[in-house]
Formats: structure tokens, C-alpha cells, sequence
């Protein structure tokens, strides 16, 4: 890991996702190696995972209300850009790779298109825009895999339901590690059917994660009315 830490939430939260990945990587290093090699879907479960538990634990072990509010500010940039964020930039990269079939896309074109992209995803949430936001970040330039995006969506929402699986069981770590160590090694529908009991295919998995994030967000808008007045 490499990473420079302030102290910050933010800088908690980024060592709590790289010791996610890191925990996976350690599970699965005895294994065969094509069952090392998972799929993007499931890449950035264990560390979006490792993040939910950190951000949970010092929202919970809060000391005071403006202590909670911080925190659960901090909380909730994580499904903010989980689903808003990673949502245009997925939708630029669509965009990008069907214009780019047709020749080179042009700087004017490509802020055009990542203002387009952000304008749809926050559905009207923002009052600026970053039309260079495609220049920054590194993700956008990964071409093997490409889309290496869409992972964290995916991560996020499956890792909540991961999560909510934990709270309800008394020997979960166990579990969690099978669970990890099959990430290579099935579907990721037969994984969440074998270890999780759940269909993916239907959408009442994917909604308790924009749940806990509405969840959150309820709670810190009661918080946040106290110094409203």
C-alpha cells in the first residue's frame, strides 16, 4: 500500500479499501492460480466492504452529535459516488467508445461529453459541472480491462448485502472467507446464491444497499436540522 494519510475520514476510509483488497488478495493466495483471477464485477467487493465496516464503526463509537454528523458526511460520500459519480463516468466511457469507433474524438467533444454524462447521472443535483474530469482519472485509461469503473457500483451494493448478511450471523468470518475464496472460482450469481442465499437477479438485493444509503442520509438530515435553528 502507498498512500499519503492526513488523518482525515477520507484517508480511513481509503486504507480501510486497500486493506480490503489486500484481505482478499491474502485468501486467496494458496489457490490454483486461475482461481486468483476474478472477475471485474467482483473486484472492489472485499475493499468497498472493508470500508462499509469502518465507516459503521466510528459513526456507531461517535461521541457527540456534531461528531456523528461529521462522520456520517464523510459516510455517505462513498454512495454518493458509488452511484452517482461511478454512474457518469460509466455513461462517458459508453459514449467515448461509440464516438471513437467512428475516428479520434476531439478535447471540445470529449468535455462535452463528460458534462453530458454528469448532467444525466446527478439528474439535475449539480450546479457546476467538471467537463475535464475524463484528464484526471486514471481509471478512464485502463484499457485491459476497460470499464474499470462500474466495479465499485457493483462492489458497493453487493458488499451491503454481504454486510447485512453479517449483522445477522453469529460465525460470519467464516463465511465471508468461503465466500471470497470462490470469487474466481463461479459466476457471481452462483456466488451470492451459494453464500449469501440471495438472487441477483431480482432487484430487492440490489435496493437494501440504496436503502442503507437513504438510511444514512435520514438520519443525518435530523441531525443536521439542530443547527438549521
Amino acid at each position: 500500500m502507498f498512500m499519503t494519510f492526513d488523518g482525515s475520514a477520507s484517508g480511513v476510509s481509503t486504507i480501510a479499501h486497500e486493506l480490503g483488497h489486500a484481505f482478499h488478495s491474502s485468501i486467496l493466495k494458496d489457490m490454483p492460480l486461475l482461481r486468483q483471477d476474478y472477475a471485474m464485477n467482483v473486484a472492489e467487493t472485499a475493499s468497498t466492504f472493508a470500508e462499509l465496516i469502518v465507516a459503521d464503526a466510528t459513526v456507531k463509537a461517535a461521541t457527540s452529535p456534531a461528531e456523528k454528523l461529521n462522520l456520517l458526511d464523510a459516510k455517505m460520500a462513498n454512495p454518493l459516488a458509488m452511484l452517482l459519480n461511478i454512474h457518469a463516468r460509466f455513461l462517458f466511457e459508453d459514449s467515448f467508445y461509440q464516438e471513437r469507433e467512428k475516428g479520434i474524438v476531439s478535447v471540445p467533444r470529449l468535455k462535452e461529453l463528460m458534462t453530458t454524462a454528469q448532467q444525466q447521472a446527478y439528474a439535475g443535483g449539480l450546479s457546476s459541472f467538471d467537463p475535464m474530469y475524463w484528464a484526471d482519472k486514471l481509471h478512464f485509461y485502463f484499457d485491459n480491462p476497460p470499464f474499470y469503473n462500474f466495479p465499485y457500483t457493483f462492489g458497493y451494493l453487493f458488499s451491503s448485502g454481504i454486510y447485512a448478511k453479517a449483522q445477522a450471523s453469529d460465525n460470519f468470518e467464516d463465511d465471508y472467507i468461503a465466500l471470497l475464496r470462490d470469487t474466481a472460482n463461479m459466476t457471481t450469481e452462483d456466488l451470492a446464491k451459494k453464500h449469501l442465499g440471495v438472487d441477483l437477479t431480482q432487484p430487492d438485493f440490489w435496493q437494501q444497499g440504496i436503502d442503507l444509503a437513504a438510511k444514512d442520509a435520514q438520519q443525518f438530515m435530523t441531525l443536521s436540522e439542530g443547527y438549521l435553528k
